[in-house]
């Protein structure tokens, strides 16, 4: 049995920012409730007029589905605004050491405003730093760096609600008695992103204190690699042939988690939990290789950070910008509706 969750998502909305580019600009920016969440890849709305801006969005593994899908809201919001987008990133490599030489390619290009995406929160800090010092505004989305205070403000989604959840989705799915011993391991993709730290902590929280059977043996990363994580999940069936649960903490993740399972023919026996609704990950769960998918909202992310980092770049006051923004979660599984899936899935184009 499956955890269900509710059908319909609300976005938290950057209500400060709104009013700013209303005031600062005279254009609209739309603002969206648990009514009326326009899904990923659909338009949000007017950002503030950004005519002559450059707007660049630096990432990491630049063809991960997710970045994929935020790209469709950066374009969008770019282009309503005005602006253009300079959009870059490491085409596979999720790490501080290919994302570094990207960023300072970026600003050498010279952009009005840099929304970041880190791959390390300390390593990536420096860079902030040189943006700033350059003249360039900065946002943070989905990822932060530690210290945001040169960060004009930081969106993302509920990254600890949604390990909670996946633990919840875990239990159900294995059929948690109290008394009973049960094995999951976790994969990620970084040890250090904020992202993947907080679904961790989520996870493990809502492990000890509602579910004290279940034992995490054992966590592996895979630097945003499907064929990784697909290799991590094959050495932990070998070594864990009892295994109950697994947590695939990102979407690359998921991919090779399922690719692994379905190989071994394991499909319904072991539980699989993952994050992001790519298309290949969605198809998957009606056939039962996916427990639960949890969905977040990238284009809504990038959406969200142009109108910020537009209405500061157009001369309001930055101060009025919501300083951080978090955007809940949506759990996908079999009794979700096919209307439902097909709206949560994250479109590339």
């Amino acid at each position: 049995m499956v955890l269900s969750s509710p059908r319909a998502r609300g976005l938290a909305v950057v209500g400060a920012a709104a009013s700013l580019l209303l005031a600062a600009c005279g254009s609209s920016a739309s603002t969206a409730d648990s009514s009326s969440a326009a899904p990923s890849g659909s338009a949000s709305g007017s950002a503030a007029t950004c005519e002559g801006k450059k707007i660049a969005f630096v990432m990491g593994a630049e063809s991960d589905p997710f970045f994929q899908a935020m790209k469709v809201g950066a374009t969008e919001a770019t282009a309503a605004a005005g602006a253009e987008l300079i959009w870059q990133g490491d085409p596979k490599e999720y790490s501080p050491a290919t994302q570094i030489p990207v960023v300072d390619q970026v600003l050498a290009q010279k952009p009005d405003g840099l929304v970041l995406i880190p791959t390390d929160p300390n390593a990536l800090q420096p860079s902030v730093a040189k943006a700033v010092a350059a003249g360039v505004t900065v946002a943070n989305v989905d990822t932060r760096v530690t210290d945001l205070g040169q960060v004009l403000t930081f969106i993302t989604g509920d990254n600890t609600d949604g390990g909670t959840k996946a633990a919840e989705a875990i239990a159900n799915a294995i059929g948690y008695a109290d008394g009973q011993k049960y094995k999951v391991v976790v994969g990620l993709t970084s040890e250090t992103a904020t992202t993947n730290v907080a679904r961790l902590d989520g996870f493990k929280a809502a492990i000890a204190a509602s579910y004290p059977g279940i034992e995490i043996v054992d966590i592996a990363y895979s630097q945003s690699k499907p064929e990784v994580a697909n290799t991590n999940v094959n050495n932990w069936l070998t070594k864990y042939p009892d295994l109950n649960g697994i947590f695939a903490i990102d979407g690359t993740n998921a991919q090779g988690a399922a690719a692994a399972l379905q190989a071994k023919g394991l499909v319904g026996k072991v539980a699989l939990v993952g994050y992001d609704a790519y298309p290949d990950n969605v198809a998957l769960i009606k056939s039962g290789v996916f427990t639960a998918l949890i969905a977040q909202d990238p284009a809504t992310e990038a959406r969200q950070a142009v109108e910020s980092l537009c209405a500061s770049l157009t001369g309001g006051d930055a101060s009025a910008i919501e300083k951080e923004v978090v955007i809940p979660n949506v759990v996908l599984n079999k009794d979700t509706s096919d209307a439902d899936l097909q709206k949560y899935t994250y479109v590339a184009s």
